[in-house]
């Protein structure tokens, strides 16, 4: 199994704090076993730490940056105050998406009885290099069965991984709204403006749901939910072009971002 023995320089890690002094902390490394490193007091907080203990407690779960590591004396220097929420909560949910990738692989490995350390050796490490992380690749699988062999992995695993993902992932999705002002001075104005809005309703994708909502005042609310921001931001303009052309020279149609007042 290819993992890390150390951190590396400017890596994010999750710890949790073991020993506080008045000159600084001491943090085991959650993801890297039986590794522990050191938050000198300056680099606990910025500005003056009267006391540390205001700032740190032991067995608090710390994200923090690595600033410099020395295999050769086991010596791992850490800080806490230059990680901003941001990189807290990114690196809080990729640990936890880790855990649990973990976790499916062991059950994967019991169910094809085999080891973990079997399964690291025979396919894990080979995904995790494809698809960045073990988690991705349970994602991707989840969100496209398929891709595993479109990939080029093959094996008695690849169906049980495909029903694991498929079970226990959920698809990440987006959601954006934009806003619609519609009119038709036609008699059977109200037909014409219902069909051009089913029309907008309606994707080539069978993961993109396309939502209208009547608000009033001829305006209407048009929601893309989709996988990512791209495809959303592109089902979005696709829905307003498919309106207009069904709409033709039978109405007026607007398109902004924020609802009018």
């Amino acid at each position: 199994m290819r993992r890390k023995e150390y951190p590396e320089e400017g890596e994010f890690v999750v710890g949790t704090v073991v020993n506080v002094q008045n000159y600084g902390a001491f943090v085991s490394l959650d993801e890297y076993p039986n590794k522990e490193g050191f938050i000198h007091i300056a680099e606990i907080a910025s500005g003056w730490v009267k006391r540390i203990r205001n700032h740190i407690k032991e067995r608090q779960k710390v994200v923090c940056k690595v600033l410099h590591v020395d295999e050769s004396k086991g010596h791992i220097d850490l800080s806490l105050k230059r990680v901003n929420e941001h990189q807290k909560r990114e690196k809080i949910k990729e640990w936890k998406n880790n855990q649990k990738a973990e976790k499916l692989l062991e059950m994967l490995a019991s169910r094809l009885g085999k080891t973990v350390e079997q399964c690291y050796e025979e396919f894990a490490d080979d995904l995790i290099d494809k698809f960045g992380s073990l988690y991705a690749a349970f994602e991707e699988t989840a969100y496209d069965p398929s891709v595993l062999e479109q990939e080029g992995f093959t094996g008695d695993w690849v169906k049980e991984f495909q029903t694991l993902a498929q079970e226990n992932i959920t698809i990440p999705f987006v959601e954006i709204t934009g806003y619609i002002n519609i009119t038709s001075p036609l008699p059977d104005g109200v037909n014409h403006i219902r069909n051009a809005l089913l029309k907008g309703e309606e994707s080539e994708y069978e993961d993109v749901e396309i939502k209208i909502h009547y608000i009033g005042g001829g305006q209407h609310s048009l929601s893309v939910k989709a996988p990512d921001y791209k495809i959303a931001e592109e089902e979005l303009k696709k829905a307003v072009s498919r309106i207009e052309k069904e709409l033709g020279d039978k109405g007026t149609l607007t398109f902004h971002r924020k609802m009018e007042e």
